[in-house]
């Protein structure tokens, strides 16, 4: 059986502080990374956290993309799972580092599903 799809795990580090502290402008890079993939976003619920951060939902065509952000330490965690073209989903992240401003990256890759087997853990 094929893949449910890839589960893309982003971490940024040395990001500015008011980029990551701007929910409208994470808003922005976040719908940016979907168009980029070629994915249609469903839905958005950004949330301004206090003192500061930002934590974001955008549901799209092929799943969903997170974030959480901790501007005080100038980083952020991205969640990306798609079904969807996977390449352009890998440039869509790699885009979105670079947008936010980061120093530093890492991009951890995950297929998704179990073969069709049903598994407890």
């Amino acid at each position: 059986m094929s893949p449910l799809g890839v589960h893309f795990l982003l971490d940024v580090a040395g990001a500015p502080f008011a980029t990551l502290d701007d929910p409208i402008l994470v808003e922005t890079l976040l719908v940016d990374a979907v168009k980029a993939m070629g994915a249609k976003v469903l839905g958005i619920h950004i949330h301004k956290l206090s003192p500061q951060g930002v934590s974001g939902v955008v549901v799209i065509s092929e799943s969903h993309l997170t974030i959480h952000t901790w501007p005080e330490r100038g980083e952020a965690a991205v969640d990306l799972f798609t079904c969807g073209d996977i390449g352009r989903a890998r440039t869509a992240v790699d885009a979105l580092a670079q947008a936010l401003g980061a120093t530093k990256a890492s991009v951890e890759e995950r297929v998704r599903g179990v073969g069709g087997e049903r598994r407890r853990s």
